[in-house]
């Protein structure tokens, strides 16, 4: 059994996606998965899975377009790839809230900052499979447009450090 992180891409915030996480946890233990946790109510999952990582992505992201009619963007990590991205964080020495990771499937194209657009006091950094982002004047106000990050799902670094302690519980 592996333990996994799913996060999903545009559920409820900004009016979107709506999922009571009650029903997200029910769907997962439909799939399979087992010891299945929520955080906050934006599409945060810790579980365990005897399926491969692609399995549970696939599985996953049918499942919830079956549920919501169109697709529902899911990423999966490790609780140690999870823990590497805290470890790595560029910006660990600003405030958390405003440091974000943008989860993608694949390492991001060596291009993907340049191509950014409306950067006013935002800084950006590449990961391994994420783009690292500090928001200055907060995400609120932000401009910034990553086109490498279309398909990517974002997460302050608390919500990342609370997954990561979720998972060594």
């Amino acid at each position: 059994m592996a333990r996994y992180i799913a996060f999903l891409r545009a559920v409820n915030v900004g009016g979107t996606g709506k999922l009571p996480m009650a029903e997200l946890r029910a769907m997962c233990a439909e799939l399979g998965f087992s010891g299945v946790k929520t955080y906050i109510a934006s599409g945060n999952l810790l579980f365990t899975s005897k399926a491969s990582r692609t399995a549970v992505k696939a599985s996953l992201e049918k499942r919830l377009a079956d549920y919501a009619g169109k697709p529902v963007g899911v990423v999966v990590r490790t609780p140690g790839e999870l823990e590497s991205v805290l470890d790595n964080n560029p910006f660990a020495n600003r405030d958390p809230k405003f440091s974000v990771a943008i989860f993608l499937d694949k390492k991001p194209p060596g291009d993907a900052l340049e191509n950014a657009t409306g950067q006013l006091d935002e800084e950006m950094s590449i990961g391994e499979k994420e783009i690292y982002v500090y928001y200055g004047s907060g995400m609120g106000r932000s401009k910034l447009r990553i086109p490498a990050a279309k398909h990517g799902t974002t997460r302050n670094m608390n919500t990342i450090a609370k997954m990561v302690e979720l998972a060594s519980a």
